[in-house]
Order: C-alpha cells, then sequence, then structure tokens
C-alpha cells in the first residue's frame, strides 16, 4: 500500500533535482501557462498572437493615429467618490496637457456625425439628439430637456460606465498621442488603494478570499498555496463571475505591461530616454517573484483581447450604415478613416475563434437578468473608482480603457444591437457617442499593442537566465 505513494515522493525528489540541474530561463519563469488553449473559450494564444501581430496590430495603429480618434474629450477634476482624503499627484511625468480649442478639429468640436441633412433625416429624434449634442430648436426648452433626460435613461440601463459629462466646463479634449501611456512613477500605497478596491471590493468573491500577492495584506505576497486556494476557489464561480475577474486581471496585466515596455530609462537635463524594461516586467509577471500568478495574469490578457475583439465583429453593421461618417471636417481623411476602420472590423468579423457571448447569462432568464444587473453594478463601480486615480496620466488612460471595455460589453449584451428580424438590419434604437467610439478602438488599441509587447519581452527575457 506504501509503494504508489513513495514513487510518487521519489518522482517529486528526482523533478526537484532537475529543475535544480537545469533551472527555468526568464522566458520560461514568465511565460510558462502563456500557450495553448484559454479557459472558457475555444481560442489558444498562438492563434490570437500570429492574428493579431499580423493582421490587427499594424492598421489598428494607423487609425488610432487619425484625428477622429487621437482626441478624447475627459473630465480629469471629479473628485474622487468613495474616499475624501484623495489628493492629485506632484510627479512631474503624471501631468496631462489638454489641447486648445483651436487644435481640435472644428468637426469634433461641433460632435457632428453626419454630413448632410439628408443622411441625418434617417435618424430618430432621441438618436439625433445624444449624437450631436443638441435637439431641434424648434422644440420648446422644457421639451428638449425632457427628451434628452429619456434618451440618457434609456441608455443608462444598458451601459456598464459612468460617462463623463463632456459638456461640463471641466471637460477638456486630450490628444491621446502627445499624453501616451507609460511609467510615471506613480506607485506605492495610494496606486495600490485604487486596485484594492477594484478587486477586493468588486470582483465577486467572498471578503475572506483574498487576491494573492496584495501588498496592502499583512506580510509579503501570499505563497503559492495561497494562490493555488484562491484560483482554485475562481474556478468553482459561474462563468460570468468568473469572466468578471479574468477581465480585471486581463486590463491589470496590459497596463503593467505598458509601463514596463515605456519605461523612463534615462532622465537628464537634456533628454529623457523611455524603453522596455526587463527588471519591471519580470517582477510583475515572472513566476517565481510573483508566486505563481505571473503567468496567469498574462493569459488573462488574451481573454479580454478575445472578449473586445467579438464585441468589434458584433457591432459592424452599426459602422456599415450609409449615414454613419466619423466626422471631423476633412471629407476626405474621413472617408478614410471609415475605410480603415471597416476593413479592421471585418478583419476582427472574420477570426476563426471568436468567444461565444451568447454563453454568458444564459439559463433561467430572471437569474440571468439579476446576474447581468450585478455584472453592470459592479463595472460602473470599477469605472468610478478612476476618478480617485491621483496621477492625471494614470487616470486618463485608466478612464479611458474602462470606458472602452464598458463599451464592448453594451455590444456584447445588448438587446437593442440588432433587431429581431436579421433582414432588416441593425438597429436604430442602439448608437454609440463619439466618446465610446474612440474609448472602445483606443481601449483595443491598448489591448492589442500589449500582445505584441509580449512578443518582443519574450526576444528580450530568451537569453536570460
Amino acid at each position: 500500500m506504501s509503494a504508489p505513494p513513495l514513487r510518487r515522493a521519489l518522482l517529486a525528489l528526482l523533478l526537484a533535482a532537475c529543475a535544480a540541474a537545469h533551472p527555468p530561463s526568464a522566458e520560461q519563469r514568465c511565460f510558462c501557462q502563456v500557450t495553448g488553449h484559454l479557459d472558457d473559450c475555444s481560442c489558444d494564444v498562438e492563434t490570437v498572437d500570429t492574428y493579431n501581430n499580423f493582421k490587427i496590430f499594424p492598421r489598428l495603429q494607423k487609425l488610432l493615429e487619425s484625428d477622429y480618434f487621437r482626441y478624447y474629450k475627459v473630465n480629469l477634476k471629479k473628485p474622487c467618490p468613495f474616499w475624501s482624503d484623495s489628493s492629485h499627484c506632484g510627479i512631474r511625468d503624471c501631468a496631462v496637457r489638454p489641447c486648445p480649442s483651436d487644435e481640435v478639429p472644428g468637426g469634433i468640436r461641433s460632435e457632428s456625425f453626419k454630413y448632410s441633412r439628408e443622411a441625418a433625416s434617417s435618424v430618430e429624434d432621441c438618436e439625433e439628439a445624444e449624437r450631436l449634442g443638441a435637439v431641434d430648436g424648434s422644440l420648446s426648452k422644457e421639451t428638449a430637456e425632457a427628451l434628452l433626460r429619456w434618451t440618457r435613461h434609456d441608455d443608462s440601463s444598458e451601459n456598464f460606465c459612468e460617462i463623463d459629462d463632456i459638456q461640463s466646463p471641466e471637460a477638456e479634449y486630450v490628444d491621446l498621442l502627445l499624453n501616451p501611456e507609460r511609467y510615471t512613477g506613480y506607485k506605492g500605497p495610494e496606486a495600490w488603494r485604487i486596485w484594492n478596491c477594484v478587486y477586493e471590493e468588486n470582483c465577486f468573491k467572498p471578503q475572506s478570499i483574498k487576491r494573492p500577492l496584495n501588498p496592502l495584506a499583512s506580510g509579503r505576497a501570499a505563497g503559492e498555496n495561497e494562490g493555488n486556494m484562491f484560483y482554485s476557489w475562481l474556478q468553482g464561480l459561474c462563468v460570468e463571475k468568473r469572466a468578471f475577474y479574468r477581465l480585471i486581471s486581463g486590463l491589470h496585466a496590459s497596463i503593467n505591461i505598458h509601463l514596463s515596455a515605456r519605461y523612463l530609462l534615462r532622465d537628464t537635463w537634456a533628454e529623457k530616454q523611455w524603453g522596455p524594461n526587463i527588471t519591471e516586467f519580470q517582477q510583475r509577471f515572472d513566476e517565481v517573484l510573483t508566486q505563481g500568478e505571473g503567468p496567469r495574469r498574462l493569459k488573462n490578457l488574451y481573454f479580454i483581447y478575445l472578449i473586445e475583439l467579438r464585441a468589434l465583429s458584433k457591432v459592424l453593421p452599426f459602422f456599415e450604415r450609409p449615414d454613419f461618417q466619423l466626422f471631423t471636417g476633412n471629407k476626405s481623411q474621413d472617408d478614410e478613416t471609415k475605410r480603415l476602420l471597416l476593413e479592421i472590423l471585418h478583419l476582427a468579423k472574420s477570426f476563426p475563434l471568436h468567444i461565444d457571448e451568447n454563453s454568458f447569462f444564459a439559463g433561467n432568464p430572471r437569474e440571468a437578468a439579476k446576474l447581468k444587473g450585478e455584472f453592470r453594478h459592479h463595472f460602473r463601480n470599477i469605472s468610478r473608482i478612476m476618478d480617485c486615480v491621483e496621477c492625471f496620466k494614470c487616470r486618463l488612460w485608466g478612464k479611458l480603457q474602462t470606458q472602452g471595455l464598458g463599451t464592448a460589453l453594451k455590444i456584447l449584451f445588448s438587446e437593442r444591437l440588432i433587431d429581431n428580424m436579421p433582414e432588416r438590419g441593425p438597429s436604430h434604437k442602439f448608437h454609440l457617442t463619439r466618446q465610446e467610439i474612440v474609448s472602445l478602438f483606443n481601449a483595443f488599441g491598448r489591448i492589442s499593442t500589449s500582445v505584441k509587447e509580449l512578443e518582443h519581452f519574450r526576444s528580450l527575457l530568451r537569453p536570460l537566465q
């Protein structure tokens, strides 16, 4: 009876000895799990890498350099709704430079989507009011305000994010190309309080279950056993709650990849040099240094990629409407931008291994509706937490990426995207504001860039032992 346990013990000792004689490389320690099949979907890492790096990424980068997608209106002065001691970061690289009004294309400032009255005439009044930021001047002030209130209320039932009031005097346009996401020096307890609130208070789990590697917990990071217990419990969740955690973890991983890839390597009076920091990347993703959690984070990056890619494929009919234009005022440029956008959306649609969003919120309609409501409530909370980030540049990109992910979720789980009769095409009851469109594509651009950067970090880590 004791022979099998003895053999297992001897085998374990042998494997440990082999590992000691041939320790895993730095590349293996970070990427040991970032291969093969992805949980809760039929896709694999290698298919995503190839499709993204050679097809999606280069086209998407060109799209995001266009005027329509580079200018994002945001209110960075909203107070933190969750704690009163939040302050503004004084680090120089945390600053955001807003655009003077005359630098923003006139078509964007007017928030117009159309080129002609004829094209606009097919759009319902409610949709037009929301999109153009105005209503028919012949209406009384009371009727116009009521119409806008009805539209906002109607939309809020499907929104997964708290949306900035872009009509607020404190909302300003930011040129995203001039304010890139990169390492700013914002770290420590203030930064970790944000992530602690995200994970510990808004992910679906009992309070007794602590996320591994939470620096705010007592003592150093959780050990491998605690990490395994956490993930064992996570596997016991329903697919929707498990997906919620993996989305947040994937978003967090993506942000950490950006910070590691665009790290301040040299800061002198003459110049600043930004580039990849291998040590920073290892501290966040190395299997040993993160007690086994780092590679799991990287794998969750691929999950959020598939969610956002599926949303782009599903929203294609909305952008194919002949009356829809990405309006900046430069017609030739706008036509080229829409052509490139549709090319990307068709590529997204042709991806061979899409995730099936119909597997979420299925089953009993009443229970599914309740779960979707909880899911939406938790994600809205996370979007509000972004107003507590003290570094303005981190706040900018945090707000944009959570709004982009929230827009993807709205697309996937909206009941108004397509009419019940497919032959009638996209429903005019479904619409996206310019803010949602810009955040959707820029957020996916960040995830796409992260997947591309992993290829670079693999090559950098390969020679290291």
